[in-house]
């Protein structure tokens, strides 16, 4: 065949052969042409379908863009409502707390406030009710105090396990839960509302750091209103406590709010509203215009046994200076940690203070100041400063322990009295005792203000109800016939211990 072609490619001429080359160039020209164009349309194609899916996609994360600015538009706007919501919700709060100014400034923070009705409506409200406030008398206020509550009287009052004395002592000192409850009903029905010691006084600190102290003329409350302080004692669940009827320890809720772990006789663990600190805290919640802004009140703290039921003391965790219940209780606990205790004590404090509580000093070793040196005080306090104000933070209050006090009725003079020379010195501007001799008692001097507090329990419940008591200091706050607990033994004598 290969022949045949060659023998016929001999027979044409030149010519013919040159237009075949010509013609074969043309036909590989016009593949070629062909295959470019097809090449240059799969291109354009390919560049067309990337074009579109480009602006698809484009468009596709426009809107996935706008969408997620407009949900988070959403968001910001239901978070600045939610905000706002909050804000108007605390400022009420604050309001039924008699704070109207502190309510009003706080709506006047929100943006445009004066374009939203509920706002500018509330802002009127408050403003009509700062008129019906009338300043009240700083130098006329009761100052009422308790232990912890006694949650479970068949075992406080039991002579045949604890014996007579000491369960005198508890039904002269305590004061069970239910007495507790009609008397915090009672002062709120009779109009009283919680403030705070330095309410009733205007502090001031000159340039030298002096603190100087006056008459708050400006303790405004509405006229059938009446300004009450309350404070407790020994807020420690000492270990002669155990077993006897009270709560155990302080604790955080699920909420992280204060409660109370209890142990009940058959050994059930609870944690609830079984102590002051709790039960107040709840009461007030339910009825903020029991508490002045905020107010709850103070909460007097000893160290010895630790604070709130955790061992703080240094000595549980060096071993020295032990008592036998401490060592026997360390005994009970061979996985005690001094530093987990401390930690959360701490949270304990933080909490106890955020829920509108103080501290103050109620010496470490519940210490009887009367005829102590200066020498005795100042390693007290010293004791005190180091291992409770860790944790409870720096007070400038001091509540004597056993009622006793650093003076008689006369004014503190630093120059003749050393015992006040040094607790001034130390940064205590506040000083409270116990005087149950008439309903209210205060110095309110330039260096300091001293308070007279009327302790609400058995022995002086008994002393008004039974007619002992010169002067029924209850009389005006509650009704002592109506609080006393049948559970009591009686008569109540203060001979026992607690």
């Amino acid at each position: 065949m290969k022949r045949k072609q060659d023998s016929q490619r001999e027979t044409l001429t030149p010519e013919e052969r040159e237009r075949r080359r010509r013609r074969r160039l043309r036909q590989k020209r016009r593949r070629r042409r062909r295959t470019i164009s097809l090449a240059v349309l799969l291109g354009l194609i390919f560049i067309a379908i990337l074009v579109v899916s480009k602006t698809f996609f484009d468009r596709q994360a426009e809107k996935e863009k706008m969408h997620r600015i407009k949900e988070q538009e959403i968001a910001a706007e239901e978070a600045r409502i939610q905000e706002l919501k909050a804000s108007i919700a605390k400022a009420d709060q604050m309001a039924q707390s008699y704070d109207y100014d502190g309510a009003i400034a706080l709506l006047q923070q929100q943006e445009n406030y004066e374009g939203n009705t509920d706002i500018v409506n509330a802002i009127a409200k408050y403003t009509v009710g700062k008129t019906y406030l009338e300043a009240k008398d700083p130098t006329k206020v009761p100052h009422i105090f308790f232990h912890s509550l006694i949650v479970d009287t068949g075992r406080a009052f039991d002579t045949s396990k604890w014996g007579a004395e000491e369960v005198g002592g508890i039904n002269a000192w305590m004061t069970t839960v239910d007495e507790f409850d009609k008397i915090i009903q009672q002062l709120y029905d009779n109009g009283y509302v919680l403030v705070r010691m330095r309410d009733l006084v205007t502090q001031t600190t000159d340039e030298n750091g002096t603190v100087h102290l006056k008459q708050n003329g400006s303790l405004m409350l509405p006229a059938d209103k009446k300004p009450l302080v309350l404070s407790i004692d020994d807020w420690s669940y000492y270990h002669n406590y155990e077993g006897r009827g009270y709560g155990d320890k302080a604790v955080l809720d699920q909420n992280g709010e204060v409660k109370v772990h209890y142990t009940a006789a058959d050994g059930k663990e609870d944690v609830g509203d079984y102590d002051v600190v709790p039960r107040l805290n709840t009461f007030c919640k339910k009825h903020p215009d029991f508490s002045y802004k905020g107010a709850r009140g103070i909460a007097a703290m000893t160290g010895y046994n630790g604070v709130f039921g955790y061992r703080t003391d240094v000595a549980y965790q060096t071993g020295e200076r032990l008592g036998q219940d401490q060592k026997d209780w360390l005994d009970r606990h061979p996985d005690f940690n001094f530093d987990q205790e401390v930690a959360e004590a701490k949270k304990i404090a933080e909490a106890v203070k955020a829920s509108g509580w103080e501290f103050a000093s109620h010496t470490w070793g519940h210490l009887s100041v009367t005829g102590k040196s200066v020498e005795e005080l100042k390693t007290d306090n010293e004791r005190w400063v180091n291992t409770v104000e860790p944790i409870v933070g720096k007070v400038d209050t001091i509540i004597f322990a056993h009622g006793n006090d650093i003076a008689d009725w006369h004014d503190y003079d630093p120059a003749k009295n050393a015992l006040f020379a040094y607790y001034k010195s130390a940064g205590y501007n506040f000083y409270a005792n116990v005087d149950a001799s008439s309903k209210t008692w205060e110095q309110i001097r330039d260096s300091y203000f001293r308070q007279g507090r009327i302790d609400c329990d058995g022995i002086q419940m008994w002393r008004a109800k039974s007619g002992q008591a010169k002067t029924n200091v209850f009389e005006d706050l509650f009704d002592v016939n109506a609080v006393f607990s049948p559970d009591r033994p009686t008569p109540v004598s203060a001979t026992g211990k607690a």
